[in-house]
């Protein structure tokens, strides 16, 4: 298995076709299974730059567009459908892609990652605290007990956080607490990092936002409010779509809806590239520099040869 991981805008999408062709030379398929959280959901393309179909060249993609807009989904929920998707290639005799920005999901597919069960009383108080004060108190409460989650989650998620401390207040761990220290992998994988300075990076998704408004990303939201987007749904708050349903209503300008989709995505950028430093990579790669790229192919086709 491989899988290519790396923060938003460093062109993940792009190397995993680029890999799947190599390897197609090779004498093998590939085959891609997205762990992008977003992506998930039917008709948000646009502001999850999702690659249109004609673009994909021929190479499969699974776990896009698999849920409604309505839908919750869960890390474990992930975890479960992304593994069968995986084994389901390799039984094929493919080659199965991870590709991913979500650290979270990508970390409870690649390592032994148990999900602990639910306790009905805990999540109501703080479901019931969650519509009291808004996500913001229990953001801190997480912060103090598991960072790495918080980081991970961010501050407005207010689901997620839930989930968190629950965890942590059913079983005295934290969240990532269940990731072992010494990460056991679930499958014999090579790990591809793509990375950028912070300042390429800032401006790549500076204008990857502005080219979301250009492209219509508000009025692909507006037609997803038939299919019952809404800011209180998970899908709603995903960075970009929360902007452009608060536009829709007539709470921000466009340029207040661009500005703070902007700032939102480069913070969510940087917890990316502090989750995935902590990852042993096969391959690290510089994301602005073609010649990096072709090496980083180079040495993971010469890995998967060796499998």
């Amino acid at each position: 298995m491989v899988v290519i991981v790396g923060a938003t805008g460093t062109g993940k999408s792009g190397l995993a076709l680029d890999l799947a062709e190599g390897l197609f030379r090779h004498g093998r398929r590939a085959e891609v299974v997205n762990a992008d959280a977003m992506q998930l959901y039917r008709g948000m393309d646009i502001g999850t730059a999702k690659l249109p179909l004609v673009d994909r060249r021929g190479v499969p993609h699974h776990l896009l567009d698999v849920l409604d807009v309505t839908q919750e989904n869960s890390v474990a929920d992930f975890q479960t459908s992304a593994r069968a998707e995986i084994d389901a290639v390799i039984e094929r005799d493919n080659v199965p892609i991870l590709v991913g920005g979500s650290g979270l999901y990508v970390s409870s597919v690649i390592y032994e990652f148990d999900f602990p069960g639910t306790d009905p009383a805990i999540r109501a108080r703080l479901e019931a605290e969650l519509i009291a004060d808004g996500p913001g108190s229990l953001y801190r409460r997480l912060k103090e007990r598991d960072e790495s989650a918080a980081a991970a989650i961010g501050s407005q998620n207010g689901r997620r956080l839930v989930r968190a401390l629950e965890v942590f207040e059913m079983t005295g761990r934290t969240l990532t607490g269940t990731l072992p220290g010494a990460p056991v992998g679930w499958r014999t994988s090579s790990i591809i990092s793509l990375e950028m300075p912070r300042a390429d990076l800032v401006s790549r998704l500076d204008e990857r936002v502005r080219g979301m408004w250009r492209d219509g990303i508000v009025d692909e939201a507006d037609a997803l409010r038939s299919e019952g987007l809404a800011a209180d749904t998970t899908a709603g708050k995903a960075i970009g779509y929360a902007q452009a349903l608060a536009q829709l209503a007539g709470e921000i300008s466009e340029d207040e809806a661009i500005a703070s989709t902007q700032a939102l995505t480069r913070r969510y950028a940087r917890r990316q590239v502090g989750w995935f430093r902590r990852y042993v990579a096969s391959v690290t790669t510089d994301a602005r520099d073609p010649d990096s790229t072709a090496r980083a192919l180079s040495e993971t086709l010469g890995l998967q040869d060796g499998d």
